[in-house]
């Protein structure tokens, strides 16, 4: 169930839904949606989750909810996905964070931008609009340097981390297992304070 600071705020058109934990002071802003159905989402104080943003917490992962500190802006249209996110961070429009990436204290993910799974980003890091970060320490590639990007991003396992099977495993085998995760558990009301 929900817990909601009572000094914060949740849009009427948003969603909490699950395990969700909202600091002091933050605000949750129209159509944003905070599912912790099959994991935990924390979310520190003074935090501004934007309009559009989907944060989903991660099933079978006790290292991977979705963790987002102090003093943190989550932007419009960002996907956040059983990441961490350290205080004082500025995640911009149309972001993506995928499981198991951790971007420290003062990180600026720009427009667009992406955390790859199992990535770190090192504290005060800067992510140009579009670029890509991967890696552990994560280094920055632009999206024309692909192929520089996937001797980096292949090993660290998107399929396994995200959808629990090898590499080369068929869509129709990984879009069951997603059928099956996502089934109705509840029903349960969309929190508003």
């Amino acid at each position: 169930m929900a817990q909601i600071h009572p000094s914060a705020s949740v849009a009427s058109t948003a969603v909490v839904t699950g395990d969700v934990t909202l600091g002091a002071n933050s605000r949750v802003l129209h159509h944003a949606v905070l599912n912790g159905d099959l994991g935990p989402v924390r979310i520190g104080s003074d935090v501004v989750v934007m309009e559009h943003a989907l944060l989903r917490g991660r099933p079978d992962q006790p290292d991977q909810p979705v963790t987002i500190g102090d003093a943190v802006l989550v932007g419009p249209h960002t996907h956040l996905n059983g990441t961490t996110i350290g205080d004082e961070v500025f995640v911009a429009t149309g972001v993506s964070m995928f499981p198991g990436s951790r971007a420290g204290r003062g990180c600026e993910l720009r427009i667009n931008s992406v955390l790859h799974v199992n990535s770190v980003l090192a504290p005060d890091t800067t992510v140009p609009i579009g670029w890509i970060a991967a890696g552990d320490p994560a280094q920055l590639f632009s999206p024309d340097r692909h192929e520089e990007l996937w001797a980096v991003q292949e090993p660290l396992d998107f399929p396994g981390t995200v959808y629990g099977v090898p590499r080369g495993t068929s869509m129709r085998e990984i879009m069951r297992r997603q059928c099956d995760a996502f089934a109705p558990r509840r029903a349960g009301p969309r929190v508003r304070p």
